[in-house]
């Protein structure tokens, strides 16, 4: 027997949720809010599982650095699907606007679709109140599309970005980290992430110092990355027989700048020739 509508013309809301066909689980069933142990509990192996995750492509490493007129970002240029190399070209190294900059790590298809959404946000608010969102705003604005990705994060496509900019109203670079759940985090001198994070972290560590020139900043991101590649598979360094090299931009009071493509490789060339000194016993 059908259920009769209310005086309104709807049917109640009782009834309404009795009619849900929602699955039901007992306490001991429950797999709460982890979508990897339903999944399981549905009866898809985890082999299968893994397969569809591990094949799509996801990028590393980026690293930020402070210097004494703004903030380099750098990103190497491989994507990886599990241990297959799947792109080598690949950008991660994106302008946000005219002052900022974003870097992404993680998976790429996400990642491209993230950063293509902010460089809209940021242009559709700079048109709309006929101004730019300030960099405290930007690295907000940044928090909240990764906070949102997190159900997806748990299905193991998270995206972890370094965000910076050259503030005007401080007249300084700032750059900022974040975490899986959207936690924004500001760093005072460098920031790295990805896979080949924690090498290109010592590297950065070992070589910053306050007030770094333009030049010297750029050629510590450069060594950051290459050290990285040297270490994590994941990590694509300078490709010499097809001329790729890692994406270096500076960003300061003049804005976003790509550092051209015949000064990144006289860099990385110079660092190939002090580490083939090394090994051969030279000076």
């Amino acid at each position: 027997m059908s259920k009769k509508a209310d005086s309104s013309g709807s049917i109640p809301i009782a009834d309404t949720i009795s009619r849900m066909t929602l699955p039901r689980f007992t306490p001991e069933q429950d797999p709460g809010p982890n979508f990897l142990a339903l999944v399981d509990d549905v009866g898809i192996q985890n082999a299968v599982r893994s397969s569809l995750i591990d094949d799509l492509p996801h990028g590393t490493t980026c690293v930020a650095i402070k210097y004494d007129s703004g903030v380099i970002l750098a990103g190497d240029r491989r994507a990886t699907s599990g241990h297959q190399i799947s792109h080598r070209t690949m950008e991660k190294v994106f302008p946000a606007d005219q002052y900022s900059g974003i870097a992404i790590a993680g998976a790429a298809g996400p990642a491209l679709e993230m950063v293509r959404l902010f460089q809209l946000q940021l242009e559709h608010y700079e048109k709309v109140e006929g101004k730019s969102l300030s960099l405290d705003g930007k690295a907000n604005q940044l928090s909240q599309m990764i906070r949102q990705n997190l159900p997806q994060a748990m299905q193991g496509l998270a995206v972890i970005p370094i965000f910076a900019g050259f503030d005007l109203r401080q007249s300084t670079g700032r750059l900022f980290q974040f975490d899986v759940t959207g936690g924004r985090y500001e760093e005072a001198n460098y920031a790295s992430t990805g896979s080949g994070s924690v090498h290109a972290t010592t590297v950065i560590k070992m070589g910053y110092e306050d007030q770094l020139q333009e030049s010297q900043a750029v050629e510590l991101a450069a060594n950051a990355i290459f050290e990285a590649a040297d270490e994590d598979s994941a990590t694509g360094g300078p490709d010499l027989i097809r001329d790729l090299y890692p994406i270096i931009a500076k960003i300061s009071v003049d804005g976003y700048e790509a550092v051209p493509t015949n000064d990144v490789s006289t860099i990385f060339g110079t660092i190939i020739d002090s580490r083939r000194s090394k090994v051969s016993g030279g000076e």
